[in-house]
């Protein structure tokens, strides 16, 4: 993991180790709150994973774009639209797995590259522009299904309803490997944590997206297309989205045009918690992972210990304050 801290600054003070001070907290509480020895469970572990990934997806593209500079409202929408494109190729229209992957794909990109370039050639600020895209998106899913899911039950032209077999790529998805042991969205999140810590770390787009995030003018002096560079960023959440979207599509075996409600700020804490700065210009995947992880550890113990949904909303509402501003005293 790159070393974020401040020089002269304790070790203590950096990012790495506020994020990973977090998830052993909260790992504690679980062992201290452990449902009866729930937590020790492997299958308590192994199921929020599953539960996290889909989120952890979104987390990914959402780091490049924060340490950019920018902020991605729509990633959501864009799972929706995604996730009922999906379904409506497979189990409606029947396209070959490649083809809808790649269709969907697509259309993740296209959203993402449409907000890019309102903030870099239009001069957005990126809160309106991806603000724009996630109401345009979400109503653009709704569209194509006339706002019903796209399931296996199939409109017949006389108004009855006829039942279609799953695609196999649904169950695949949805199932478990490795004796059981780890579910296949777990493995697709990490395959999309992979890459991109391939694009930050190992390519130069990556280096760009921390000086355009660091500081604008010295990057575009200094050469770097920082217009271009945005644009890539918010196509890589795009896709990010596009991945995602046909992960939820197959958990749920449909597509939901209002799938997603709320998940960009799932992501946005995830991201924040791990200590990627808002402000741009630092941060790191493997943080987002540790976010990921620690989000997704609290919302399981309070859920094995029979804590509602709203007190674990509001919860997580406290903590990305308290993250936030453990940021801003850090400086």
């Amino acid at each position: 993991m790159k070393d974020l801290k401040t020089p002269g600054r304790p070790w203590t003070s950096s990012p790495s180790a506020r994020a990973l001070g977090a998830l052993v907290a909260v790992l504690l509480l679980g062992a201290l709150f452990n449902a009866e020895g729930a937590f020790f469970k492997w299958g308590t572990h192994r199921d929020m994973l599953r539960a996290v990934s889909v989120f952890g997806i979104l987390a990914c593209g959402m780091t490049g774009v924060i340490i950019s500079g920018g902020i991605d409202l729509s990633v959501g929408s864009i799972l929706a639209l995604a996730s009922v494109t999906f379904s409506l190729l497979t189990i409606h229209w029947h396209w070959a797995a490649p083809w809808a992957v790649l269709a969907c794909l697509g259309v993740g990109m296209a959203c993402g590259l449409c907000s890019g370039a309102l903030v870099a050639k239009a001069k957005m600020q990126p809160f309106i522009a991806t603000l724009a895209m996630m109401v345009f998106a979400r109503g653009l899913a709704k569209w194509v299904t006339g706002g019903e899911k796209i399931s296996q039950a199939v409109k017949q032209s006389d108004g009855t309803f006829a039942y279609v077999d799953l695609p196999p790529l649904f169950k695949w998805i949805d199932s478990r490997i490795l004796y059981d042991n780890i579910s296949v969205v777990t493995l697709v999140f990490l395959t999309c944590l992979l890459l991109c810590w391939v694009l930050l770390n190992k390519l130069r787009a990556g280096r760009y997206i921390y000086a355009v995030g660091g500081n604008e003018e010295a990057a575009r002096l200094s050469g770097v297309p920082v217009g271009l560079i945005r644009i890539v960023t918010y196509g890589v959440s795009g896709l990010c989205c596009a991945v995602a979207g046909m992960c939820q599509a197959c958990q749920e075996y449909q597509g939901d045009p209002e799938a997603g409600a709320g998940y960009e700020l799932s992501a946005i804490a995830m991201v924040v918690i791990g200590g990627t700065s808002l402000n741009g210009g630092k941060g790191s995947i493997w943080l987002t992972l540790i976010g990921v992880l620690t989000i997704g550890y609290l919302d399981k113990i309070l859920s094995i210990n029979a804590v509602g949904e709203d007190k674990r909303l509001m919860l997580t509402g406290i903590i990305v304050v308290a993250a936030v501003l453990l940021q801003k005293s850090r400086r």
